[in-house]
């Protein structure tokens, strides 16, 4: 019987006799002319022919975070505020 939080093996598309199993390896990928590494970074590894396949939601973080435009104003300009109209002010009351 397996932990509860780590999920179990499938099988590997690519080689059809592994078993795909979640590690954490050290991810490299190009950011222009810089090697950038990211430890620690989920991926299904196959057991036998070692083919990996990247969590995807990890990527889509990991791209986010690494665009050159990331943190940068996305150009959206304020709408300046306007002025509600205020409702008419209620009739005297009748004595």
């Amino acid at each position: 019987m397996s932990d509860s939080t780590t999920p179990e093996p499938v099988p590997c598309h690519e080689c059809s006799a592994g078993m795909m199993h979640l590690r954490f390896i050290t991810y490299f990928t190009w950011l222009g002319e810089e090697l950038i590494t990211v430890q620690n970074f989920p991926a299904w590894v196959c057991d036998v022919c070692g083919h990996r396949k990247y969590d995807e939601k990890s990527i889509s973080w990991l791209t986010m975070l690494l665009n050159p435009d990331a943190g940068e104003p996305t150009g959206n300009k304020r709408i300046p505020h306007r002025n509600r109209p205020r409702p008419a002010s209620p009739p005297p009351a009748e004595s």
